[in-house]
């Protein structure tokens, strides 16, 4: 019964601890609620993240241009995101990885 116990309570925590293993990128991506217009793979309001990715696949300039944008809100007027420009290169490199 112990050695259920605590396999059923170490199954648990780290059940409950992969929201602890985000970076930055993702944890402003949800406090942001940037899945209300974005998802991973998928178009709803705005683009997917992969479509993005997809995008600018070829584009050296690509995180500076996107990075920026998310700081002016950009011509699109995409809303504006009050961060550090470390975590916005952070929000960007998630975008840019999704496949």
């Amino acid at each position: 019964m112990k050695t259920t116990s605590a396999i059923v309570a170490t199954v648990a925590a780290f059940a409950l601890s992969g929201a602890a293993f985000a970076g930055a990128g993702e944890d402003l991506i949800a406090s942001a609620k940037c899945n209300k217009c974005h998802t991973a793979t998928t178009t709803k309001k705005g683009p997917s993240f992969a479509s993005v990715a997809a995008k600018y696949k070829a584009d050296a300039a690509a995180p500076a241009k996107l990075a920026e944008m998310l700081k002016t809100g950009g011509k699109d007027d995409h809303e504006k995101l009050a961060a550090s420009d470390a975590d916005l290169k952070a929000v960007v490199a998630v975008v840019l990885s999704s496949k």
